[in-house]
């Protein structure tokens, strides 16, 4: 085993058209009986501080986290045809994924602050799962800060395909979050400005490999190797 390969999904791979920030609105009114006074803070944050943060700002009292966790899957079942409509998956990224899963020595997964359930359905949504081996991702419900993710991810590489210990992470993603979570984990970091995010926000948290896009396939490959051979 050479390589981990952890993407982040939202602004990274897809372009969700606010049809995230719709299904958080909807988890909230169906527990809360009302609509949120504002749309979820999210800029990678993971699913249980959105939806906490959400409750708290909105003076509801924080339902028990498996009733939350309900009320996101079916809020993202629910609009899954409505994401393949309005949503895409960003310039490059099936390129690249189609790249990465041939890889037998790396494995490509994700690292995002959805739950399991809506990281599915979103890249489901442009047909990007079977190119991801999500088995072995994390989540938003496995931790609440995005850092703990990183070990979460690992740990299910090592039970489920093998990979021994050491074998270098690299995280892929849009926010300074993204770049906090590589660098207090000691993993390598690939910032790519395809979300609210400038190269230079990307840069100033940390990043030393800041791309604008995911297009040049042979570029993003070509750092990825180099990541693998170190």
């Amino acid at each position: 085993m050479e390589l981990i390969v952890l993407w982040d999904i939202d602004h990274t791979l897809i372009e969700n058209a606010g049809v995230s920030k719709e299904i958080y609105a909807a988890a909230f009114t169906g527990l809360s009986g009302k609509e949120p006074m504002g749309p979820a803070r999210t800029e990678g944050r993971t699913d249980r501080l959105i939806m906490r943060e959400m409750f708290h700002r909105n003076g509801v009292a924080e339902p028990d986290w498996a009733a939350v966790e309900e009320a996101l899957t079916a809020a993202g079942a629910a609009r899954l045809s409505e994401l393949s409509r309005r949503g895409t998956a960003l310039p490059g990224v099936r390129e690249i994924l189609k790249e990465a899963s041939v890889r037998s020595a790396w494995v490509s997964s994700v690292l995002t602050g959805n739950i399991a359930a809506n990281a599915r359905v979103k890249v489901s949504a442009f047909g990007l799962d079977p190119l991801l081996d999500l088995q072995v991702g994390a989540y938003g419900a496995d931790a609440l800060q995005r850092p703990d993710l990183v070990a979460v991810a690992r740990d299910r590489a090592q039970q489920l395909r093998g990979a021994p210990g050491d074998v270098p992470v690299v995280l892929v993603g849009d926010t300074p979050r993204d770049v906090a979570a590589a660098i207090s984990t000691g993993s390598d970091i690939i910032a790519v400005a395809s979300g609210v995010h400038s190269a230079e926000e990307l840069a100033a948290a940390g990043a030393h490999r800041v791309l604008p896009d995911l297009t040049d396939t042979a570029h993003v490959l070509g750092i990825l190797e180099t990541f693998a051979a170190s």
